[in-house]
């Protein structure tokens, strides 16, 4: 082939990757913690009986998950400044991850509510708990525990699609790869070794998700 293997020069930038890690890992924390309280507002919103937002609810959701992604970061960074609304690049690459995330978020959990017995909510009034308690408790937490390998997979697939902000420079792995890439010329060293990483960040992640699952279901609903 001719072509000499040299990961010196991914070696030399590892605190431009680990930089780069630390940015994706907090957009990740940051848009899971955002795209799953607005997960379970369109959630509720797509339930409701009142039908302008059962409507809203559901224009978002089918808007969302039928357009590219990118398509809706460049609407976020690119598009809303011609009204008024700028977002620096953090804000920007988030808050399209949080908004593209919730879609998802909202209906999965849409389908462990539906799954859910009829009469569990009323045995719950029966029982005279509040609205408070009869939603955490009698529907949210089974909900979740019904469907938590679909959420899992969406916070995974979260931190992957995290790489696309990379296109607006983004200060996260891809874009430190393309940086030294572009300083090295090392397409294949560098592209090799950050396919590692994210590989390792997304076992990582699934892992302490699993864990987390465990020990949370474990304790008996109140």
């Amino acid at each position: 082939m001719g072509y000499e293997f040299d990961f010196s020069a991914v070696w030399d930038a590892w605190r431009i990757l680990l930089d780069g890690t630390l940015v994706a890992l907090y957009y990740t924390g940051i848009s899971s913690i955002l795209a799953l309280i607005l997960g379970i507002m369109v959630m509720v919103m797509r339930r409701s009986d009142v039908w302008p937002v059962r409507l809203s609810a559901q224009v978002f959701i089918e808007i969302i998950r039928n357009t590219p992604f990118l398509v809706q970061l460049f609407f976020i960074f690119f598009g809303l400044p011609a009204i008024g609304l700028k977002f620096s690049v953090s804000a920007a690459a988030i808050t399209a991850l949080t908004i593209n995330t919730a879609a998802y978020i909202a209906e999965v959990l849409r389908g462990g509510v539906d799954g859910l017995p009829k009469g569990q909510i009323e045995a719950g009034k029966a029982l005279a708990l509040n609205r408070r308690q009869i939603f955490f408790d009698i529907v949210l937490k089974p909900s979740v525990r019904s469907v938590y390998p679909g959420l899992c997979s969406q916070f995974v697939l979260l931190l992957l699609t995290s790489s696309v902000v990379a296109s607006i420079s983004a200060p996260e792995l891809t874009y430190s790869a393309q940086m030294i890439e572009s300083l090295s010329f090392r397409s294949f060293e560098v592209y090799f070794v950050v396919t590692g990483i994210y590989l390792a960040l997304s076992i990582c992640l699934s892992t302490l998700l699993r864990l987390f699952g465990r020990i949370y279901f474990s304790y008996p609903i109140n």
